[in-house]
């Protein structure tokens, strides 16, 4: 595999909080060039064997992937894992754990809506629920815009469940170590995703890069949908200053919702080194 690549590493399908099949999110990279791909479900790994099919038969390289919630400084980070065994039974048992409180926490995001007036929101955010152990804020969010409570996502989440604002429960998810532990003893790679989106302070961040490469992390997305063009420069020198490799993956999730489509972010910076040539012995090449 190239340095100079087209790699989506970073979206979501309907088995987490996507709005997408994984075979319609294939088949929606390769229209948009994406040359190796990875689908990476919030905590969950159920959707990789129909990925990769897909890939294959869109003539696509694939890889695995997933994205792991865990709690560091008080707040919810997020550790994409690339190129792990899917079949892999400690992995699975740690997402498995990690999805268990989100019903309890729906309940009572729910809860907390109806006291500002919003009634129903657990039933109408499971509407839009593909798998219910994964109901998220997400599908909050396209309850009350579906509602009419809000014109879109980006008024819910300046308006409702976040810090402050009617519906926020927070969680404690799996801790760092535990995610990348899974990640690297199923044979994959760690990776801090979109980093400038936590809003640590210097200190704080400097912890989280520190304590995620003691721990065996090995990579952090530089170019992803979050990020601005700054960013990519401050988390590309970040990359070289931790000795990690860099990764690029849009974060789309729905047509709808999502501003950065899949396979169109710019490429990596030329120094450094892309996850995928850590992982080529992983990666599931298309039928010649």
């Amino acid at each position: 595999m190239t340095p100079i690549l087209n790699a989506d590493l970073h979206c979501h399908s309907v088995v987490s909080d996507g709005t997408l099949t994984p075979e319609d999110l294939a088949a929606r990279a390769k229209a948009n060039g994406v040359e190796l791909w990875a689908l990476t479900d919030h905590d969950e790994i159920g959707g990789q064997h129909r990925a990769a099919a897909a890939a294959r038969a869109q003539g696509m390289a694939y890889i695995t992937g997933t994205e792991i919630s865990v709690t560091f400084a008080n707040t919810t980070v997020h550790i994409v894992g690339l190129g792990f065994d899917p079949d892999d039974a400690q992995l699975a048992r740690g997402l498995a754990a990690t999805r268990g409180g989100r019903n309890e926490r729906a309940q009572d995001m729910a809860a907390q809506l109806a006291q500002a007036g919003i009634h129903g929101a657990y039933e109408g955010a499971l509407q839009f629920v593909g798998n219910p152990d994964l109901i998220s804020r997400t599908h909050f969010a396209r309850f009350l815009v579906e509602s009419g409570v809000c014109k879109d996502t980006s008024e819910v989440f300046r308006k409702y469940l976040i810090e402050g604002k009617p519906g926020y429960v927070p969680h404690r998810w799996a801790g760092l170590g535990d995610a990348v532990r899974w990640i690297t003893e199923a044979g994959g790679m760690a990776v801090i995703a979109h980093p400038a989106r936590y809003k640590f302070t210097a200190n704080e961040e400097y912890a989280l890069f520190s304590e995620f490469k003691q721990h065996g992390g090995r990579g952090v997305e530089v170019v992803t949908g979050s990020h601005s063009a700054a960013e990519y420069v401050t988390y590309a020198a970040m990359a070289l200053e931790f000795g990690l490799a860099a990764s690029r993956g849009s974060d789309f999730h729905s047509p709808d919702e999502s501003h950065t489509d899949l396979g169109t972010l710019p490429l990596l910076p030329g120094q450094l080194t892309p996850v995928w040539e850590l992982l080529a012995h992983r990666i599931q090449l298309p039928p010649a």
